[in-house]
């Protein structure tokens, strides 16, 4: 049988990796990581053999070397720290790869990303095999599908690791996960190898940005755009301008910032960064439901679009009128009290208004979608007035960021299981039977009482449609937990509130 080594350059070779004049330097290159002085020599019948996929070229390769002693086998994060050790070895350097996209670039933004999003899967910077597992479906709301994903292409921590973690020192570089000094770094135990990872240098609204698709790919060419500088996510005049840069850029790619406040943020508030990708949210398609105008910018289409989030969309051929439109409206809206509905700019000197930006070009015009946010709490609601609710959180409990306020959940990976179980509950058992087995269980007990409230809209339940049933109950719960997140309701009441602060524009 052809050894993995062999395997692996002859992966290289077919995805475009390596040229065939690089075969034997790369083998010597993984035999020099793998600690072999020789291995058997490949007969020419076998280079006609087919190759298994990748990730299963790496684990044989990993099984050798813990045979070896060079890695443990039972850990999750040494096995991700040696085999991108070895695809470094077959990865092009950065100037080869910004070549390429550069040349491609000239033909088409299209065909650049489109060979750079190939180029960073045949790299396994983003692991096919993980995002294969991921759970993904569409729930009927009365805002349109939503898009539910349950992510489990992020590794689960072993104890070792995060025992090791614990008691490593404190390091300060890279200075996060964002930073471009992540390009070709080792890593370690409390931090992701890289050498297999390629950023693209950019330039938007006149200063150095990089672009690089997300490992964990949580829709279609899921990219991040991230300031070469590692300096705090704000929300400004200069946010819109640069949103609006990277689309002319790439006009087939959406490209939006989370919030720059804690709760209505992401996850990394510390590095200045975009999200994108060549995907269409439920968001965009979902229309405008009321016009409304604002004085001196009578040539940009203003409209409250249908979604449970509250969402000013912002259409123009000229996309600086839509910065200027978009700083005006941020500036008010950052400044904005309305106690009747319970809007407070700040309380004690804290502030709490902000935006989620989301930027297109579509139909031949830029569009800017502003979602208000607002991130104030109270003794009832300590983790955000306007966040999911106590009544959700056996869903979703996590922030409400920019890839969720778009209609894309991104649930946690404990769900899987749990939602498994309680289908086999719901098509199998009834009444009293059915709670008693779901509050016994402590995989369903969260989600007993939900079900119970949910169950008596359905005539018919058996075990052929109980797991739609409950995705699409996932669904509903989804749309209520943005409705909890927008601050203003969709009620007549809310309605009015939000046209007050649009009149005083």
């Amino acid at each position: 049988m052809i050894h993995p080594i062999y395997q692996l350059v002859e992966y290289a070779l077919n995805t475009g990796l390596i040229e065939p004049e690089d075969r034997i330097y790369s083998v010597n290159s993984l035999m020099e990581v793998m600690q072999l002085d020789e291995i058997p020599a490949m007969e020419e019948a076998e280079l006609n053999e087919e190759l298994p996929p990748v990730h299963e070229i790496l684990d044989a390769l990993i099984d050798i070397a813990a045979e070896k002693g060079l890695v443990d086998a039972e850990s999750i994060v040494a096995r991700d720290l040696f085999d991108t050790k070895l695809m470094g070895r077959l990865t092009p350097p950065p100037s080869v790869v910004i070549d390429t996209f550069d040349y491609l670039y000239g033909e088409s933004p299209e065909e650049a990303t489109n060979w750079y999003y190939d180029f960073s899967q045949a790299t396994n910077y983003i692991r096919r095999d993980r995002i294969a597992k991921d759970m993904k479906w569409y729930a009927p709301t009365e805002f349109g599908d939503l898009h539910i994903t349950i992510n489990l292409s992020k590794p689960e921590k072993d104890p070792k690791a995060i025992a090791a973690a614990g008691k490593a020192a404190p390091a300060g570089y890279p200075k996060c996960q964002l930073c471009a000094e992540n390009e070709g770094y080792a890593g370690r135990i409390n931090h992701p190898a890289r050498q297999n990872h390629r950023i693209i240098p950019l330039e938007i609204n006149e200063s150095p940005w990089f672009f690089q698709y997300s490992p964990y790919v949580y829709y279609n060419e899921h990219c991040i755009v991230f300031n070469s500088k590692h300096t705090p996510m704000k929300i400004d005049r200069s946010c819109f301008r640069k949103l609006l840069d990277f689309v002319k850029t790439f006009p087939h790619y959406f490209v939006g910032s989370n919030a720059d406040l804690p709760i209505v943020g992401g996850s990394i508030l510390s590095h200045d960064h975009f999200q994108g990708g060549h995907y269409i949210f439920p968001m965009e398609v979902s229309p405008v439901e009321e016009e409304f105008s604002v004085d001196g910018y009578e040539d940009v289409q203003c409209g409250i679009v249908r979604w449970p989030m509250s969402v000013l969309r912002l259409v123009c051929e000229d996309d600086q009128r839509l910065v200027e439109l978009a700083d005006h409206i941020l500036g008010s809206w950052r400044g904005y009290t309305d106690e009747a509905a319970f809007i407070f700019a700040e309380t004690d000197g804290v502030p709490h208004n902000t935006i989620t930006p989301i930027a297109r070009f579509r139909d031949g015009k830029y569009e800017l979608d502003l979602v208000l946010r607002n991130n104030i709490t109270t003794e009832e609601h300590p983790l955000g007035v306007y966040h999911p609710h106590d009544h959700l959180h056996h869903i979703k409990k996590e922030n409400i960021g920019l890839i969720e306020v778009m209609g894309l959940a991104v649930l946690p990976a404990r769900l899987k299981e749990e939602l498994a179980v309680l289908a086999d509950q719901i098509g199998s058992l009834t009444g009293d039977a059915l709670v008693k087995a779901m509050k016994e269980d402590p995989r369903t007990e969260k989600h007993a009482d939900w079900v119970v409230e949910f169950l008596p809209k359905y005539e018919t339940v058996n075990a052929e449609n109980a797991m739609e049933i409950v995705q699409n109950e996932v669904g509903i719960v989804f749309s209520e937990v943005l409705e909890c997140a927008g601050v203003y309701k969709r009620t007549e009441e809310g309605r009015e509130a939000l046209r007050r602060f649009l009149a005083q524009l």
